[in-house]
């Protein structure tokens, strides 16, 4: 379905995808994690279903690859191995090109961008917390840690660098703790997952540990993104490439305490860059995860000469080093070279609710709605500030022309854009 579709036509569809994918079975999978050794589980299936959601349109449900080229449209990568991939316009919402986009995978850790658009908006980022044991019960074997203590005290700012650059477990069960619990934490994120129309997604653990039954799609993990990157904060924790994170509290022989930190490195290769991959020009996040049966994903948000997208790649079935990243960046070159010289192949559609004809200077702000989850037309600071010990955020773009839905805090807006950071590889 074309994105240019009417809102009626569009309502019509969701519902139908909705109870398309109620009758779905979701797979089962064994808990499992990226250094965690693989149980006798039932592993995901070899080949998408006969039936898949048609949320976005008719032909993202169909299996195997969809691409309307136009004249002069580059054809796709031929190394392209992953079981499900999407490339889309950030802006306009149009899906270039999908390969089984609404299959349900497990997503790994890029469920975290859906954990954190749902408790972004819920704390202050300066916000203290002492850690608790009960904090920390309950993270499953082998899970990726950021290295937080019980009876320390960190800031919420200090746990989303950990959420984000670490994938820290322990970081989303803190904050979990301080959402009444994971128990809460996974209906809010459900219930938010609904609400963006991310109908193939459904939530066990906040972290995206493997879970039975937790399964999401290329098609969610990219509105989950789209939503998430119109908050201020959500860019500058995804677009961060390292930072100071705060360690143990120790004390001298004369009773003197001090606390020390130690550095952490955004686990995004297109950001960092890696031993075989440079850092991808115009990359500004957004997060990446690895599992034992969710395999590698990655969802990634770009911008070249003011075209924004957003690629989601899962489980590549090649086993090369940081295949995951490769085979997103091919898919990003080639939706670079093919903004406007294809017909879309469906669309991400906006939240429950709202009317995408709505036009620019409505209101985009819930009442009541706090600082930290709000959306932000304004450049991102120049620099981190020096107190948060973070660093790679640069100078912000401030993007101008062309189409953004902004989606803040409840809000819907069209025709504005929100900042990319600029990054900088962090100078060693």
């Amino acid at each position: 379905m074309p994105a240019t579709n009417k809102t009626v036509t569009r309502s019509l569809l969701v519902t139908s995808a909705t109870l398309l994918s109620l009758s779905l079975t979701a797979p089962a999978f064994a808990d499992a994690s990226p250094s965690a050794t693989p149980s006798a589980t039932t592993s995901p299936s070899a080949t998408p279903p006969a039936n898949m959601s048609t949320v976005g349109g008719e032909q993202l449900g169909q299996a195997g690859t969809q691409v309307n080229l136009g004249t002069g449209a580059p054809v796709l990568p031929k190394d392209i191995s992953a079981r499900s991939w999407i490339v889309s316009d950030a802006e306009s919402g149009e899906v270039l090109a999908s390969h089984n986009a609404h299959w349900r995978l497990p997503p790994a850790s890029t469920l975290k961008m859906l954990f954190a658009d749902t408790l972004l908006p819920m704390f202050p980022k300066t916000t203290e917390h002492k850690v608790v044991p009960s904090d920390l019960a309950g993270i499953g074997s082998g899970s990726s840690m950021v290295g937080i203590k019980e009876d320390e005290t960190y800031t919420v700012h200090d746990l989303w660098l950990g959420v984000f650059l670490r994938s820290g477990n322990d970081a989303v069960h803190v904050l979990s703790a301080m959402n009444k619990g994971v128990d809460q934490t996974v209906k809010d994120m459900q219930a938010h997952a609904e609400e963006l129309q991310a109908l193939d997604t459904h939530v066990v653990s906040p972290d995206g540990y493997d879970a039975k039954g937790q399964v999401s799609s290329a098609y969610d993990l990219t509105l989950f993104a789209r939503s998430g990157l119109q908050k201020k904060d959500f860019r500058e924790y995804a677009s961060t490439v390292s930072a100071k994170f705060p360690g143990e509290t120790t004390k001298d022989k004369k009773g003197k305490t001090t606390r020390g930190s130690f550095e952490i490195q955004n686990t995004n290769r297109l950001l960092t860059g890696d031993s075989d991959i440079s850092q991808y020009q115009g990359i500004a996040g957004v997060k990446n995860g690895n599992t034992t049966n969710a395999g590698a994903t990655f969802t990634g948000v770009a911008e070249r000469a003011g075209k924004v997208l957003l690629v989601t790649v899962m489980n590549p079935e090649k086993d090369e080093h940081n295949e995951v990243y490769k085979e997103a960046a091919a898919l990003l070159d080639w939706g670079f070279k093919a903004a406007g010289k294809v017909e879309p192949v469906g669309e991400l559609v906006p939240p429950q609710g709202v009317d995408s004809s709505a036009q620019p200077g409505a209101n985009a702000t819930t009442p009541g709605a706090k600082s930290s989850g709000e959306a932000s037309t304004k450049p991102v600071a120049a620099s981190a500030d020096a107190s948060d010990g973070s660093s790679g955020v640069g100078i912000a773009l401030a993007i101008t022309g062309g189409l953004l839905v902004l989606i803040a805090a409840g809000g819907f807006l069209v025709n504005r854009r929100w900042p990319l950071p600029d990054l900088m590889r962090r100078r060693r």
